[in-house]
């Protein structure tokens, strides 16, 4: 896994540029949110920030998942200039998972809002919630705008986003690291039946998809729509077991494998994808299967060049205890 360098005060090896939440390795919603709070309050103690004049902003945060929006709501608390913007909605990550997803977290201190209560919730429910804090503060987010470039400016920082170009003080990258979803370069990728973020599992009900993948969201793509009427769900794994998967999702695969609900396919690839089928292969055997829509769930093409070509230092983790 690739890892941003940050120190202790979140900031990066470029000085003024910090990094929080699940960019920088930890992606749980309770330490993602502390995180951002954190980062928030170092930022407010580098040189010139409070003092921004003119069309210079003293903080530019990308991102509106669980770090980006309490940083945001920081900014609002100290009275900061800032800016917000996202690419999609409110939410980053935690807005993709799958409907009705039990969305572990813990209590935590808001900024202006106060504490979150949760410990354990849905994804609906801690969005609504969240828009709810967004509605009452008047937080201010900039949502369908994109970070392009990040450029030195004579001591400050020229972000160009694909809306706008904002000169600013510091920046907060609270991107995320699902980055550009990662495909499997195969004929008939193309198509419109293939997908890379499950939103409702009951819109495949009485249809034959296969998911590719063999993570937490893949195993939790499975399971739900295998639960839906009249479904055929085959999990395709390129490796022999689900060793980077929770327990709690392994066992669901192993119960609806068992209930006949579910086939899986381990050490099998992808090699085809046609309006009616998908073609596998497994072992050096070609399996052909009746096929209504595709769900690639194989993680994302991490931000990772952006990062170096604007000079930020990632070292690359190996697991290691």
């Amino acid at each position: 896994m690739d890892i941003p360098t940050v120190k202790p005060n979140f900031e990066t090896n470029m000085e003024g540029i910090f990094i929080a939440g699940e960019l920088g390795g930890m992606g749980l919603i309770r330490n993602a949110v502390e995180q951002g709070r954190q980062a928030l309050e170092n930022i407010c103690k580098h040189p010139g920030i409070g003092k921004a004049d003119g069309d210079v902003l003293d903080v530019l945060i990308v991102g509106a998942g669980p770090a980006g929006f309490a940083a945001s709501l920081g900014a609002m608390e100290h009275g900061l200039k800032s800016v917000t913007i996202e690419q999609e909605t409110l939410g980053g990550t935690v807005s993709h998972f799958p409907r009705g997803k039990l969305v572990m977290t813990a209590p935590v201190n808001l900024p202006v809002a106060g504490k979150m209560h949760f410990t354990e919730t849905t994804k609906e429910a801690l969005l609504a919630f969240w828009e709810n804090v967004e509605k009452k503060t008047g937080l201010k987010i900039h949502y369908q705008e994109r970070l392009e470039d990040i450029a030195d400016d004579n001591g400050l920082y020229r972000v160009t986003t694909s809306r706008n170009s904002y000169r600013t003080r510091t920046l907060l990258l609270a991107i995320g690291r699902r980055g550009t979803p990662r495909k499997l370069g195969v004929q008939g990728e193309a198509a419109s039946k293939v997908i890379y973020r499950l939103i409702d599992a009951e819109q495949y009900a009485g249809q034959r998809v296969l998911v590719v993948g063999g993570g937490d969201s893949a195993l939790e793509a499975a399971t739900s729509i295998a639960e839906q009427p009249g479904t055929t769900v085959t999990l395709s794994y390129r490796s022999e077991a689900f060793s980077r998967a929770k327990e709690k999702n392994r066992e669901k695969v192993q119960t609806a494998e068992q209930d006949g609900r579910l086939q899986v396919l381990y050490k099998s690839n992808v090699t085809g994808i046609s309006e009616q089928h998908v073609t596998l292969e497994q072992e050096g055997n070609i399996i052909t299967l009746d096929n209504d829509a595709v769900l690639v769930s194989a993680g994302g093409v991490l931000p990772t060049p952006f990062l170096k070509k604007i000079g930020i230092e990632v070292e690359t983790k190996h697991g290691t205890a």
